[in-house]
């Protein structure tokens, strides 16, 4: 098997600048594992990397999309996969970079999302009840036929919850138990699978301190560009931390304080939920930023150390 290295953990943790020096040091190239950074013209809500700070690592799946494109878990998979492929060919490792759970582990344990057939007309049902009666009422009719998925899938994300319940009147089966099935297959890659994490006071400043940096880069006015080029609510894009809120400002639905308390809020809930989701996966290595006295040098170094010791760099060429 193939070497797959990833490097995730909650938002505002310090995931981007520590992927660019491993990459560096052990010839990687980084697929960004980021729900929103694979959209161009939405860079400060984001934290989208910049070209100064790759450092001249070549970074996949950013940038790749307009913002009115729909961006899920299976289009992930799908150019993810290629990206490796890629990656391979050069006899570079793939560094699987960014904190959206559920996309690596589609990726890590090659998760089947095969549709079941193409009749729509469920959803097409769901949908227009979502419009009729709002996201809580659809989150409760999921919470009433599997509670496991309820409480993993936020009422917002129309699209998964709708995805469940669709799942469970097609087949008659939870998509919960068929994630949990899923989820034990062996992976096709040989990875480490590193989660970066710190106190849970400091990290809550980090996102704070990142949400104000958001507003000085001019978060308000990339917001305000989308919604004149047409960008709306009910996109995928729009719905993402820092979008939503931001837009609802400039709707009049909220003062731009109260916009920018619940990206706060929202953001620590996010990263909770983060937290929580790694604790459940498999074959997880921690890596507590306390426990390194907070020295990104050391952490660097356990890395590296332990990457060698599985892969034994000096035989990349077998990889092509």
């Amino acid at each position: 098997m193939k070497p797959l290295i990833i490097l995730t953990g909650p938002t505002a943790v310090g995931k981007t600048a520590l992927s660019i020096r491993l990459a560096k040091a052990i010839g990687g190239e980084i697929i960004s594992a980021d729900s929103m950074q694979v959209y161009r013209r939405m860079d400060i809500g984001s934290a989208k990397i910049t070209k100064e700070e790759m450092m001249g690592i070549p970074h996949h799946l950013i940038d790749v999309l307009e913002p009115d494109e729909e961006f899920n878990v299976t289009v992930f998979q799908k150019l993810a996969k290629a990206a490796v492929e890629e990656i391979y060919s050069r006899g570079n490792i793939p560094i699987v970079a960014g904190g959206t759970g559920f996309y690596i582990q589609a990726l890590l344990n090659d998760i089947d999302f095969t549709e079941n057939g193409e009749d729509t007309s469920i959803r097409d049902e769901l949908e227009a009840l979502a419009k009729e009666k709002g996201a809580e009422y659809l989150h409760g009719m999921l919470l009433a036929i599997d509670p496991e998925s309820a409480e993993q899938i936020h009422a917002n994300n129309k699209k998964r919850v709708i995805r469940a319940i669709e799942y469970y009147r097609q087949t008659g089966e939870r998509i919960s138990e068929h994630n949990k099935r899923e989820r034990q297959k062996e992976s096709p890659y040989d990875f480490l699978y590193y989660v970066v994490n710190t106190d849970r006071d400091i990290l809550y400043q980090r996102i704070d301190q990142r949400v104000d940096e958001m507003m000085k880069q001019g978060l308000v006015e990339e917001v305000k560009e989308l919604k004149d080029s047409g960008c709306t609510r009910d996109m995928v894009s729009m719905q993402g931390l820092g979008y939503k809120e931001i837009l609802d400002h400039l709707q009049g639905e909220c003062t731009l304080s109260d916009a920018v308390y619940l990206l706060k809020r929202d953001t620590r809930h996010f990263a909770k939920r983060q937290i929580t989701w790694f604790k459940r996966e498999r074959d997880v290595k921690w890596l507590n930023l306390p426990d390194f006295n907070n020295d990104m040098d050391k952490v660097l170094e356990t890395m590296i150390q332990e990457i060698n010791e599985t892969y034994g760099l000096e035989k990349k060429e077998q990889w092509k």
